[in-house]
Parts: structure tokens; sequence; C-alpha cells
């Protein structure tokens, strides 16, 4: 817990170490900013110490993602990738805009037909690129079809012939995602390249 008297401590967030820099002031509302590794947060004096860390905690995931979404999408690779599928459809969607996302964390990606954005999960850049453009694909697709009809799928397998191969992956992916914790360590260290002999 911070206290008042705290006025500096480190602080992880999703596995990135901050910096915090606290200060308590005669403001509204807590406010913060993320610059570099320091988290800047000016707090007013009535709210309570357990209530600030909380609202730290919130406020930072929410900086560090927004700042590490810039990051990925700096060099336009969700543009690229999203103009190369796209020219598989017999008619090539429009769409807006894609971009990664570090804030979905129940979906790989999304379409918004009001908007015409295209979210991706960010994890998704490091997975093989056959995952990515089944992702894509799916997404691009619901540019034509606002369900998961037969039609759908037809489409997305007819512009990714390795969707089902990837679903499978990314529920394997998910699964394992969620269950890591709970693996005891010698099986963890196994399904990650641990010493098989």
């Amino acid at each position: 817990m911070l206290t008042m008297a705290d006025q500096a401590r480190m602080l992880d967030v999703d596995g990135v170490a901050l910096e915090l820099r606290l200060v308590r002031k005669r403001v509204k509302n807590i406010n913060a900013r993320l610059r570099g590794k320091t988290l800047l947060v000016s707090a007013p004096h009535r709210v309570s110490a357990e209530e600030l860390d909380e609202m730290i905690l919130q406020l930072a995931r929410r900086l560090v993602r927004r700042s590490r979404a810039e990051v990925v999408n700096s060099d336009g690779g969700a543009e690229r990738i999203a103009r190369k599928v796209a020219a598989r459809f017999s008619d090539p969607p429009e769409v807006a805009e894609v971009r990664f996302v570090t804030n979905q964390t129940a979906r790989w990606g999304s379409y918004s037909s009001q908007t015409g954005v295209v979210r991706l999960n960010a994890a998704l850049r490091h997975m093989p690129p056959w995952v990515l453009e089944a992702v894509v694909a799916h997404e691009l697709a619901h540019t034509f079809y606002l369900n998961h009809s037969p039609a759908f799928w037809e489409l997305v397998r007819s512009v990714c012939p390795k969707t089902d191969r990837a679903r499978a992956f990314l529920e394997g992916v998910s699964w394992l995602a969620s269950s890591w914790d709970e693996l005891p360590p010698v099986e963890r260290s196994q399904l990650v390249g641990g010493n098989n002999s």
C-alpha cells in the first residue's frame, strides 16, 4: 500500500517497471502522466491510500498500454498486412483504419461497421504470420457479413486457407495463457523448452 509519506517508489505494471512519483495537492481529481518510465501522479488530499493505490494501478495500466500501442503501430505493420490480405478478396474490402491494440483481452480482433476500424490484438504480432493473416481475413470478411454465417466462413477460408489451423492455434494459446499460473513448475519448464533429455 502507498502511504502519504511515500513520495516515490517503483511500480510494476504489466511487466513494465515504472518509477511512481506521487504528489498530494489541491486538485479535484487524481491525474496521471507517463513520461518515459516515470509515472507522475497528483492526487487530492481527501482520497484514501487504498483508493489511491487502486486508481494508480488503473491509470498506470491504461497509460502503459496506450504507450505500447503507439510503439506497435508506429511502423504501419497493421495497415500493410491488411492491404496484403485484402488483395486476396475478389472484391477487396474498404476499411478506414487498421490498428494493433493493447486493451483487447477477450478477442483477437474486432471490426466496427459504424467506423470501419479493424482492431487487432497486439499479441498477434508475435505469432506465426499465417495466424495474423487469418485473423485479419476474419475481420475484413466482416465488412461483407456482420455475422458468422456459413457464407462468412466460406469467404474467410477462400481468402485464408489456413483459417481452421489458425483458430486451433489461437484456442491453444488462449488455453495456455489462462492455465499458465496453475501449471506446476516442472510442466511449465517443459513447455518453454527446458532440458528435454
